[in-house]
Order: structure tokens, then sequence, then C-alpha cells
């Protein structure tokens, strides 16, 4: 491996679509790829979803057809890193798991993309338990969790975030019995107002999923007659849950751990500049273990979602060749659960004030407000950060579109007006 590549060190979402920009961008040089997963690069959101109901196959999920790749010359090594030599601009790679299978790799460039770790639980599981208790992070795994989801089967899904609310919900569409435990005081406790919380609760509950909140994992046994018993609390309050299956969905832990042998900055992830340059010239890091800056403040965000993946890999790959672009995107996320979706478009956490704009039945828009204020065009008005949706997919997805231009462009407008359902967002763009 003499020639210097461009070097994309995370096979996933973020290093295929930064593989695809660099030719686009006109590289001709070589391209590669390191991962630890056997798989082309993938996309996630899939997962926990319409390859558990059985709607989309795993094929479905790639970005491109393997013979794409190929085409582009973009190249794959299924290894793992052993090092990072900045200085010498030299990646250590063990390609087949023995000393002999050493390679090293000279790069002009390097993009990390190594997104994260799943979190496992730190509680004690039987042996005989141990096989049935699932997490969700790759195409294997859910593989090997959709069989599961058969008629009648009882499911317990650790975690009310957005995997395991999306699981449980995959998993009531294949007719199991579902029961949500959740350690916090609510579901999505770290990623959506209170308020939407509650109403996802709420259509989860109507459809037949138990919940179970404030309810910390002790244990996982086996009992003699087959089922597995969650066991939760503790004391006089303890309690258990009986199910065929557990999965596990507890988030990931950033995989900062390169970045930090090699001396670079990390902070529960790779710190980055605001053209996710990392504090060593010439690597950069994009995806969920990228920490960067806000378009809102001094703080610092890691988001895991797909538009993140998405974007952030363009603007990595085409400074990656020297652009220098600075990375500007609005954070944004959705989850589909039964036929509804959640939207959150921008930063609610830096909310201090808040209105809601009612839509058709239950569905609604709430717009965030922060306490830095601006002069507008009729006075000073709040700053607009946030803007989050619920409810039918149908009716949410074109108001919530434009909502969301309306965050990422920074328009001023008066809370009162932004929650008057009598006037139209879309005239509030111009």
């Amino acid at each position: 491996m003499t020639q210097r590549a461009m070097a994309i060190v995370g096979a996933g979402h973020v290093g295929g679509r930064a593989a695809q920009a660099l030719r686009e961008a006109g590289w001709q040089g070589r391209i590669v790829l390191v991962g630890a997963e056997p798989h082309w690069p993938y996309e996630r959101p899939p997962l926990s979803k319409g390859l558990l109901t059985g709607e989309r196959a795993a094929q479905q999920c790639a970005l491109r057809a393997p013979q794409a790749w190929r085409d582009d010359h973009i190249e794959r090594l299924h290894a793992r890193v052993l090092a990072l030599d900045p200085a010498r601009r030299t990646l250590t790679l063990d390609t087949g798991g023995m000393l002999a299978h050493v390679a090293h790799l000279d790069y002009e460039a390097l993009l990390l993309a190594t997104g994260g770790h799943v979190r496992r639980l730190a509680v004690p599981v039987s042996a005989a338990a141990s096989a049935r208790v699932l997490y969700l992070r790759t195409l294997d795994d859910a593989a090997a969790i959709a069989p599961r989801l058969a008629p009648g089967a009882r499911l317990a899904v650790v975690g009310g975030g957005f995997i395991g609310l999306e699981v449980a919900a995959s998993a009531r569409s294949r007719g199991c019995e579902v029961t949500v435990i959740e350690g916090g005081p609510r579901l999505l406790g770290r990623a959506v107002p209170e308020a939407l919380a509650a109403q996802v609760h709420a259509l989860h509950a109507r459809n037949g999923v138990r919940i179970v909140l404030g309810a910390a994992v002790q244990a996982i046994e086996a009992h003699a007659n087959g089922a597995l018993a969650v066991l939760h609390g503790s004391g006089e309050s303890a309690d258990s849950v009986e199910a065929d299956t557990v999965v596990v969905g507890i988030g990931i832990e950033p995989a900062d751990e390169i970045a930090r042998a090699a001396g670079l900055a990390v902070e529960r992830g790779i710190l980055v500049d605001e053209t996710l340059q990392t504090s060593a010239p010439g690597i950069y890091a994009a995806g969920d273990v990228a920490v960067f800056p806000s378009r809102f403040g001094a703080h610092r965000l890691r988001q895991e979602t797909w538009h993140n993946a998405e974007t952030q890999a363009r603007v990595a790959a085409h400074n990656l060749l020297g652009a220098r672009e600075v990375y500007r995107e609005l954070p944004w996320f959705w989850s589909d659960q039964y036929d509804h979706q959640l939207q959150v478009a921008g930063e609610p956490a830096l909310a201090r004030q808040t209105v809601v704009r009612a839509l058709d039945g239950n569905t609604q828009i709430r717009f965030d407000f922060a306490d830095e204020r601006r002069a507008g065009h009729d006075g000073h008005v709040p700053r607009l950060v946030a803007a989050s949706g619920f409810g039918p997919a149908n009716a949410l997805a074109k108001e919530m579109r434009v909502a969301r231009m309306l965050v990422e462009r920074e328009v001023t407008a008066a809370p009162a007006v932004l929650a008057d359902a009598a006037v139209k967002l879309k005239s509030l763009l111009a």
C-alpha cells in the first residue's frame, strides 16, 4: 500500500457517502473504506422498522449496489484499526485478527466515521438467558431479532428511546405482546419535549404496549418453564416482566478510542471545529462520533441521526480535499411509529418559551424560542431555535416541512404569529 489514499475509518452510512462524495468532487486517487462489518455501507433507520416487520429486505438498506462501489474503484478493507499516527499520516490495520495480518495504510487525509458501540446492560444475565437478550445496531442484529417477532411472542424492550419504541411498534405490528421498561420518569427523556413524549406514550398504550417507567433493570434470568424474567426495581418494590425475548435499546457510546489513543481531543466523542476537522491537521470526524459546534451558540452537539450522517459526510469529503466548508446544517430527525411520525428540527433543549400550533385532530407543532433577542420588522422578538411535531404522518409532513425551513432560515416571527393556525406558515418564509 504505497500510494497515499483518502482513508475513511468506518464503512457505514457516513463513510459510504463520504467516499461517494470524494469521487463526485473529482478525486482520482485511491479511496479506502476501513470497516469492521462485512457489509457495504447501509442505512440504519430501517433496522428497527422495515427489516423487523418484513417490509424491507437487507439489500434494500444498502446505500448503493455493490457493483457501484466497484465501478467507482472504492476499496473496502474488512479490518480493525490498531493504531493511528497523525504525524506520519499512517494507519496500522489488523486485517485478519493475527499479527501476521498487520498492514499499514498511508493516507493523504483521513475521515473518522467510527460511529458508536451499543451500550450494554451492566446487570447480571444468566447463562441460560443470554442468547435471548439481543441488541440492535447492525444488519446482523436485525436479522437475529426479526424471526423472534412472531404472533403471540412476548417481547420485553429495555429502553424507552427511539430504538426501543420503534422496535415496540414493529413488534406490535407482528402481533407480539410487548412491554417497554424505561428507567427514567418518562419516555424519550433526552430527545423530545415532555408534552410530545406524553403523546408518544399514549399512542403506544392505545396500540397495546405495556409501559413501565422508573424501572431500572436489576437482572435477567431464565425460568424453568423457558420464560425470561426481567427483574426491575429493588426491595419491596421489586417486580418482574416475563418474556420470550429481550431487546435492549439504551443508546450507544461514541467510538472515539482510536482518536483518544492517537492524542486527538475527545469529550464523549471526537471534538471537531466548524469544518469538522479534529485537533490534528488532515484528520476529520463526522456522524455519530463527532462533537461539533452548534449554529445557535458556543456549545457543542453530537447527533445520532440519518440527516447528520448524510450532510456531514459530504462536507467532510469536500474538506478532505481542502475546501474548508463550514458545517451549518440544522439538526433534524424523525421517527415513524405505527401510522404516526415524530419530527424535531433545531434544538428544543434551548427553549425558554414555547408556543403550540394546533393542526387537524390531535396533531400539533411546537415552536421553541431562546432567550437571545434580535431586531425584527416588528421590534424585538425571541430567537426561533426549534420546531417539533407529532401526529399522523400524512397530517404532519407538509406543515412540519415548512416549520423546519422557518427554523433553518432563522426567520423572525413573533410567537403569537406562529401559534395562530389562521396564519399560513409558508407566508412567513417571504
